[in-house]
C-alpha cells in the first residue's frame, strides 16, 4: 500500500543528503526506509503511530551533519506493504524488521530514538538485541499496554480500556463506521491546534499547525484499518517485566500535558530501567521534541556524546549480518 503524499518538508539541508531504499523481510513484507546526514555513527528513529519525518524536523536540522539518520515506514503504513496476516504486525516483528534495516546498512551499533509507538519497539529491541543498541533516546511514550492508560493522564478510570478497545475493534469489523472516529480525531486536531498548543508550544504554533495538519492527513488515509489495528497491538505489548533487565543507556522524556502517555509512565521507566534519566516537561503534550526543541535538543546531544555506547562492551558481540 502506498500513499502519494511526500514524508518530509521540502527544500530542508538534509534532503539532498537522502536516499530511499526497500527491503523485503523474511515474511515477504515489504519495507520503505530513508538514510540522510553526513556522519559515521547511526541514530535510528522508531517513529509515532502515524508519524513520518516530518515529525523529526528539529533533531533532522541539528544532527544530519554529525550523523547518520534512517526511519522507515512500519509494515503495514504508508511506503511499506502490509504482511499476509494482521497477526504479524506486533511489535516484535517492527523490532525484527528495525533490525534487518541495520543489518541491510552494515551497521553494527545505533542509538535507537523513539517517539510513542517507537518507544515500545525501541525497548523491544533493547530487551532483545542489547548489543545492537547503542543508547536509547525515548519521547512520549510508554513500557506497553497502551490503552490500559491511554486517555488517563492522572489515574486509571475503571472500564477506560475496554471502553477504547471495544470501539477500535467495532470500527475495524464495521469500517463504515470508521467516520466517527475519523471525526473525534479531527476535533482533537481542531483543540489541539487552537487551544494546547498555544500553551505547550508558545511562537511555534503556526508550525505546529502545519505539522498537525500533515500528521492527521497520514494518519487518516489509506493505511487508517492497519492504524487501528496497530493501536491493538501497542495495547497488547508490554516490555514492563524485562525494564531492570535493559542496561542500555537511556534518556527519557515526557510531557505533563500528554494524554496519550501520560508522564507516569515515563516516570515508572526511570525508576525501573538501572540506566535511565528522565526529563519531565510540564509544559509539553505527546508532541515534546516539535514544542521544545529549544530544551530538548542540547540534553540529547550531550546524552549522545557523553552516554551513549557506541563502541561494545568488552566481551560482548558486536556484529551485523
Amino acid at each position: 500500500m502506498r500513499d502519494n503524499v511526500v514524508p518530509f518538508k521540502p527544500r530542508q539541508p538534509w534532503e539532498a543528503s537522502m536516499r530511499t531504499e526497500r527491503i523485503r523481510t523474511r515474511d515477504g513484507t515489504e519495507l520503505q526506509y530513508w538514510i540522510l546526514g553526513e556522519g559515521r555513527k547511526t541514530l535510528l528513529l522508531a517513529n509515532g503511530l502515524g508519524g513520518r519525518l516530518f515529525a523529526w524536523d528539529p533533531l533532522l536540522e541539528r544532527f544530519w551533519r554529525d550523523y547518520q539518520i534512517i526511519t522507515w515506514d512500519y509494515r503495514g503504513l504508508f511506503e511499506s506493504g502490509s504482511p499476509a496476516s494482521h497477526r504479524k504486525l506486533s511489535v516484535p516483528h517492527h523490532a525484527e524488521d528495525a533490525l534487518l534495516i541495520l543489518d541491510a546498512e552494515g551497521i553494527d551499533r545505533a542509538v535507537m530514538v523513539g517517539w510513542s509507538m517507537g518507544v515500545q519497539v525501541s525497548l523491544e529491541l533493547a530487551a532483545s538485541e542489547p548489543h545492537r543498541i547503542a543508547g536509547l533516546v525515548l519521547l512520549n511514550g510508554t513500557y506497553g499496554h497502551t490503552l490500559t492508560t491511554g486517555f488517563q493522564p492522572l489515574f486509571r478510570v475503571p472500564g477506560m480500556a475496554r471502553l477504547l478497545h471495544e470501539g477500535l475493534s467495532h470500527a475495524r469489523k464495521y469500517p463504515g463506521h470508521s467516520t466517527s472516529i475519523r471525526a473525534l480525531a479531527r476535533s482533537a486536531q481542531f483543540l489541539m491546534n487552537n487551544f494546547v498548543f498555544k500553551f505547550t508550544a508558545p511562537g511555534r504554533q503556526d508550525e505546529m499547525r502545519r505539522t498537525m495538519t500533515k500528521y492527521f492527513d497520514h494518519v487518516l488515509g489509506s493505511s487508517f484499518e492497519n492504524y487501528m489495528r496497530l493501536f491493538l497491538e501497542l495495547d497488547a505489548h508490554s516490555v514492563f517485566h524485562l525494564l531492570p533487565e535493559i542496561e542500555t543507556p537511556a534518556f527519557i522524556v515526557s510531557g505533563g500535558f500528554d494524554l496519550l502517555t501520560p508522564a507516569r509512565q515515563s516516570f515508572d521507566m526511570q525508576w525501573r530501567m538501572p540506566n535511565a534519566t528522565h526529563r519531565f516537561l510540564f509544559r509539553s503534550s505527546h508532541f515534546s521534541l516539535l514544542e521544545r526543541p529549544d530544551i530538548l535538543l542540547s540534553p540529547i546531544a550531550q546524552f549522545l556524546d557523553e552516554r551513549a555506547q557506541w563502541t561494545a562492551p568488552v566481551g560482548v558481540h558486536s556484529a551485523a549480518v
